[in-house]
C-alpha cells in the first residue's frame, strides 16, 4: 500500500513537513521517562523521528491500513504498535505503572477527548505533546479572565504546566485545512496531587462551566453550597474569573 492510497483511505490532514514533524519530536525532554506513545501516527512522518531518540517508541492507530504501512516501513516498531482506540484502551496493559509521555499529531474531531482520556493516566504521564487546531491548543494554554479560558484550560493546568510552543501553517498539509494548527507541551507539576478530592474537583470545574454565563452561587447549586458559605463572595464571580487554586479552594469549600 502507498501512501497516497493511505492518505485517501484516511480522509485526513497529513503532515508533509518534515522540518515540522521533527521539531514535534523535539518537545519531548526525555526527562524522567523510558517510554513515549504516540497517538494515531498514520504513515509515520513523525515516528520516524521518536524512533532516532533514545527512548522506546510505542503507537497506538485505530486504521487497519496504517497499521500495514507501519508494520512494513518500521521494523523498530515491531511488537510496538497498539491496534486500538486510544480513548477506549487501558494503557496499563502496555504500561503498567510505569511513567511514560504522550505525543502526536492529533485528529481535529477528538483533540479535546483525547486531553481528557491523557488526564484518566496523569500519575503515569510525566509529558505531553504535539499539535491541535490553533484554537484548542490556545485554550488549553489560556489564563483566566479570557472567554476561551474554561474547563480544558483549568483541569489540565491543575496537574500540568501548558505552554504554547509554536504555530503551524495550514499549507504543510495534505490537504490543507482550512484552519491553523498550533503545538503545545504539557510538563507535570512537580507536585500534581490537589489538595482537594480531586474527583469532586472535576465536578465542580465542569459544572461550573457548563453554565458559564451564570455566577457560581447559581451554576454549583446541583452540588449544593453549604450554609455556611453562601455568603462569600467567590461565589458571586462567574467561572473564567477563577484561577486553578480558587477553584480547588472552592472544592475545598464544598466538601467541609
Amino acid at each position: 500500500m502507498d501512501k497516497v492510497k493511505a492518505k485517501k483511505h484516511l480522509g485526513q490532514h497529513f503532515l508533509n513537513d518534515e522540518n515540522i514533524a521533527r521539531k514535534i519530536a523535539d518537545t519531548l525532554s526525555l526527562d524522567g521517562y523510558q517510554k513515549v506513545l504516540e497517538i494515531g501516527p498514520g504513515m509515520g512522518v513523525l515516528t520516524k523521528y521518536l524512533l532516532e531518540k533514545p527512548i522506546e517508541t510505542f503507537v497506538i492507530e485505530i486504521d487497519t491500513e496504517s497499521v500495514e504501512y507501519l508494520n512494513n516501513h518500521y521494523p523498530k516498531l515491531h511488537n510496538h504498535i497498539i491496534s486500538k482506540d486510544f480513548l477506549k484502551y487501558d494503557l496499563k496493559e502496555v504500561f503498567a505503572e510505569e511513567s511514560f509521555a504522550i505525543i502526536g499529531n492529533f485528529p481535529y474531531n477528538i483533540s479535546s477527548q483525547i486531553v481528557f482520556r491523557a488526564l484518566d493516566f496523569r500519575e503515569q504521564v510525566v509529558e505531553f505533546s504535539g499539535m491541535f487546531q490553533k484554537e484548542v491548543a490556545e485554550r488549553i494554554c489560556e489564563k483566566k479572565g479570557s472567554k476561551t479560558y474554561g474547563i480544558l484550560s483549568v483541569l489540565v493546568q491543575a496537574f500540568y504546566k501548558a505552554e504554547y510552543l509554536f504555530t503551524v501553517s495550514e499549507h504543510v498539509f495534505t490537504p490543507p485545512p482550512k484552519v491553523k494548527s498550533g503545538v503545545l507541551k504539557l510538563t507535570r507539576k512537580e507536585n500534581f496531587h490537589l489538595e482537594c478530592d480531586e474527583k469532586k474537583f472535576f465536578n465542580v470545574v465542569k459544572t461550573a462551566f457548563n453554565q458559564r454565563r451564570k455566577t457560581l452561587r447559581n451554576s454549583l447549586k446541583p452540588i449544593g453550597i453549604p450554609e455556611n458559605q453562601k455568603e462569600n463572595k467567590i461565589f458571586d464571580l462567574r467561572p473564567e474569573q477563577l484561577s486553578v487554586e480558587e477553584f480547588i479552594e472552592i472544592t475545598q469549600m464544598l466538601d467541609a
